[in-house]
C-alpha cells in the first residue's frame, strides 16, 4: 500500500463574525486509498485528542450524490479531478509532500459559517421560489400514465442529476446562479408533470436569483467545468428562452 505525507493549509474560522486565517497541518503515511474527507477525519482525530478544535466541513452521503460536501481545494471547487465530487476525491490523485490549500467556497451568497463550512440555504429558497407541482393528489397514478419519449426522460434525468452542491456558482466570477437554476427548470420542464406551472416556476426562480443577490451569466463556462456532474452551460440559453 503506497504512503505519501501531505501539508494542509486549510481556512480556520470560528464564526462568521470571527476574523479567518490559513492554518497548515503536516499528515505522514497517508494511505493514498483514502479519501481527502478521511484524511481530514484522520486530522481531526489528532487535534481532538491534542485538545483543539477540530475542522468543520460538511459531508453526508460521502457516495457523490448529496451535494453536501464542497469547499476549494487549491483554488477549484471540488479540486482538480473532473465530474467528481470531493468526497470522492482520493490521495492517489496527489503526488507526495503536496501542499493542498482548503478553503470555503468563495461567493458572498454563500457566507461563511466555520471553517469549511458555508450557508448555502439561498439555493434551498431558490428551489422553493418554484413552487411545487400541481396534480392530483389522489392515488398513485399507473406507472405509463405519464407518457414521455425516451429522449425526453433521458434527457430530464441528465439535469436531474444537480446535486445543488454550488460548485458552478463559486466558480464563476459573477457567482451566477444559472446553471443550476436551469437545471431545476430544465428537470421539470421536460416532463408532462411539469408543465403547468413551467412558465410561471422560471419566471419566479429567475426573480430569486437576482433578489438572493446572484450575478448573471458570466458566460465564461466555469460552472460547467466545475460541475461534478457535467451538466451543459447550454440549459442557461435554454432556460433564457422559458419565460419569454
Amino acid at each position: 500500500m503506497k504512503k505519501i505525507s501531505l501539508v494542509f493549509r486549510i481556512w480556520r474560522q470560528k464564526s462568521q463574525l470571527s476574523k479567518g486565517q490559513f492554518v497548515e497541518y503536516t499528515l505522514k503515511d497517508l494511505s493514498t486509498n483514502l479519501s481527502l474527507l478521511e484524511a481530514l477525519d484522520k486530522l481531526n482525530e489528532e487535534l481532538i485528542l491534542n485538545g483543539d478544535r477540530p475542522i468543520n466541513f460538511d459531508h453526508d452521503c460521502r457516495e457523490g450524490i448529496c451535494g453536501s460536501c464542497g469547499f476549494l481545494v487549491n483554488g477549484q471547487p471540488h479540486g482538480p479531478k473532473d465530474a467528481t465530487t470531493i468526497c470522492q476525491l482520493y490521495l492517489r490523485n496527489f503526488k507526495d509532500h503536496t501542499t493542498l490549500t482548503l478553503e470555503p467556497l468563495q461567493t458572498k451568497t454563500f457566507p461563511v459559517i466555520q471553517d469549511l463550512v458555508v450557508d448555502r440555504s439561498s439555493l434551498d429558497r431558490l428551489i422553493m421560489s418554484g413552487g411545487f407541482c400541481s396534480d392530483d393528489v389522489g392515488k398513485a397514478p399507473d406507472a405509463n400514465f405519464f407518457k414521455v419519449n425516451q429522449t425526453d426522460a433521458f434527457s430530464s434525468f441528465q439535469t436531474a442529476t444537480c446535486i445543488g452542491c454550488g460548485a458552478c456558482i463559486a466558480s464563476c466570477r459573477n457567482a451566477s446562479a444559472s446553471l443550476f437554476v436551469a437545471a431545476k427548470l430544465a428537470h421539470l420542464g421536460q416532463l408532462p408533470q411539469g408543465q403547468l406551472l413551467r412558465s410561471k416556476r422560471a419566471s419566479q426562480m429567475k426573480h430569486q436569483m437576482l433578489s438572493e443577490g446572484f450575478g448573471s451569466c458570466s458566460n465564461n463556462l466555469d460552472c460547467e467545468a466545475a460541475c461534478p456532474k457535467e451538466i451543459s452551460a447550454n440549459w442557461i440559453s435554454w432556460m433564457n428562452r422559458e419565460d419569454d
